[in-house]
């Protein structure tokens, strides 16, 4: 898929410019940074301090991710999303292990070979599943197909929350995974890329979806929630984390200017910041979802449980939203276009992109 799926023309863009609009829906990527978070940026900037996460910024940070989760986890910073997912499986597996994970999952479809690469060549193992989850079943039948040595043995399950078609797994699910990873001895990394969306959803603690589910590592991001760059690797049994400091440094995700990922973190956590930005999201998702489904030929493509909404269209359709500057991916997830909803995605932004749907119907 090229560039050109989300990419308006020249002429749309001149016409989105005039009106000064934004039309971007592609991706919650394509927010910029919450208040919150810029405030402690530059705070942050205002005196000089230590390099490489010796700063007093980190520290705090660290503290406040343990209450947050109500446990002594291990906290570390990366760059990227990629960066989290890959270095984090990879410091779980060794190269003759596998990791499980949806057909769907973004390690397997949207990081470049990621995980494989610096697991020195861990296998990905994909399973189908609704609404783009992992079941049970289908962990187990991948784990049991065969145990012989020349089948790389699988080490980890995987799982997106929310996953890459915008929905969540419940504590239920979580659990029954867990109960699966139990007997066969396995570890559960979660790739919480909108992590935050999975909460506000739900209405649970972090802690409750993730370590008390039997998560063992969590990979949050803090892009997708309003911050300009940066992830926080999770490890809840510390013992795991052993030498992850290091294998950050040889990745290059050692930050010099540490202060300036960890201090934006501050004016997330601080006041529930992180969760009031994903339930806004969330809520601006739902109210897209109940319009366009009351479109008569546009289906939703499947439950719209966070920030996310996925929806078939005439072709035509698509073409023409394209041409009045609105971004989109239609490669993402089992088909059709995916919208999604940020931080400070407002009513009337969705209301101008129905607008023109209607006017295009």
């Amino acid at each position: 898929m090229t560039t050109d799926a989300i990419a308006p023309t020249p002429a749309a863009t001149s016409a989105a410019d005039e009106t000064c609009t934004s039309r971007f829906l592609a991706s919650d990527n394509t927010s910029g940074i919450c208040p919150e978070a810029m405030a402690y940026m530059m705070q942050a900037n205002r005196d000089d301090d230590l390099a490489y996460g010796n700063d007093r910024w980190t520290q705090q940070v660290t503290d406040s991710f343990r209450q947050l989760f109500e446990t002594e986890c291990e906290v570390f910073f990366v760059f990227n999303g990629t960066a989290a997912n890959s270095l984090s499986l990879a410091h779980l597996c060794q190269s003759y292990h596998s990791v499980i994970c949806h057909e769907l999952a973004h390690i397997e479809t949207d990081e470049c070979g990621g995980p494989e690469f610096f697991s020195n060549g861990s296998k990905l193992l994909n399973a189908p599943g609704p609404d783009g989850k992992l079941t049970p079943e289908g962990i187990e039948q991948l784990v049991t197909k065969r145990s012989d040595i020349h089948y790389p043995r699988p080490r980890v399950i995987s799982l997106t929350q929310c996953t890459e078609v915008g929905t969540v797994y419940s504590l239920e699910e979580l659990q029954a995974i867990r109960e699966v990873a139990d007997r066969h001895d396995l570890q559960i990394h979660m790739d919480g890329a909108r992590f935050a969306n999975a909460c506000a959803a739900l209405g649970v603690s972090p802690a409750e979806l993730t370590w008390k589910a039997g998560v063992d590592v969590l990979c949050f991001s803090g892009t997708k929630n309003g911050l300009a760059m940066g992830e926080a690797v999770i490890f809840f049994d510390r013992k795991l984390a052993r030498d992850f400091d290091y294998r950050c440094k040889q990745a290059g995700q050692l930050a010099s200017k540490m202060r300036f990922i960890a201090a934006p973190w501050m004016g997330l956590l601080e006041n529930d910041v992180w969760l009031n930005n994903a339930r806004h999201a969330n809520g601006m998702a739902q109210y897209l979802a109940e319009r366009l489904e009351a479109l008569e030929g546009i289906e939703l493509l499947f439950p719209s449980e966070a920030n996310s909404v996925f929806a078939s269209f005439p072709e035509h359709v698509l073409t023409a939203l394209r041409e009045r500057g609105w971004t989109f991916y239609t490669f993402i997830g089992a088909g059709g276009a995916r919208f999604v909803c940020s931080w400070n995605t407002t009513t009337e932004l969705l209301d101008a992109l129905l607008k023109d749907i209607r006017d295009v119907l």
